[in-house]
């Protein structure tokens, strides 16, 4: 059975993203990050996106900019294998990506059980909620960003039962951002 992990970055007063929608304040480049996500990119997990995060993802990381700015990070996220989840994408541009349509929580269920790659949620706040409060996550690597946003959407938004957590591993980076990785305690 697949593991799904949703990988994400948080302001420290919690926010996904701020209240026009941006998450640029979260994207920083130094070298020991830089590094961290390159070893990240390289795993073999399958992306896992809503249609928001995936249009962007998918306007950047295969053009040219990408590849001159952050080529280790490019080469993992153009490699591996992509799911959309959308209800109006008809087909996918990027290389290795499959639309999934349908119900969120039915199609994952069912991906969750067969044979394959991990799957790691990346953004994609709606997606993360929906399957938190299915129980369909395993784990949560969250980045809490040294950042005080003041408004705008929390990740976990429309969540409305207690959700258990357990903290397994944390890690602390220079630039001041902190990763902490729980497991879900939920009953599945």
């Amino acid at each position: 059975m697949r593991k799904i992990m949703a990988f994400e970055q948080v302001s420290l007063d919690g926010f996904f993203v701020d209240a026009k929608g941006d998450m640029s304040w979260a994207h920083k480049q130094d070298a020991e990050w830089t590094a961290f996500t390159a070893g990240n990119a390289s795993g073999n997990g399958a992306l896992l996106f809503g249609r928001k995060t995936y249009d962007m993802m998918a306007g950047f990381w295969p053009s040219p900019m990408a590849m001159q700015a952050m080529p280790e990070v490019a080469e993992g996220m153009n490699r591996l294998t992509k799911f959309v989840v959308s209800r109006t994408l008809e087909s996918a541009s990027w290389r290795n990506t499959t639309v999934i349509k349908g119900d969120l929580v039915t199609s994952i269920g069912e991906m969750k059980k067969s044979d394959g790659p991990d799957l790691v949620i990346l953004g994609s706040g709606s997606i993360v909620s929906q399957l938190s409060a299915a129980g369909l996550i395993d784990e949560f690597q969250i980045i809490v960003n040294p950042l005080v946003l003041g408004q705008g959407r929390t990740l976990f938004e429309g969540v409305r039962e207690k959700l258990p957590l357990k903290l397994i591993k944390t890690r602390a980076f220079s630039n001041g951002n902190v990763i902490l990785y729980y497991e879900s305690q939920a009953q599945r």
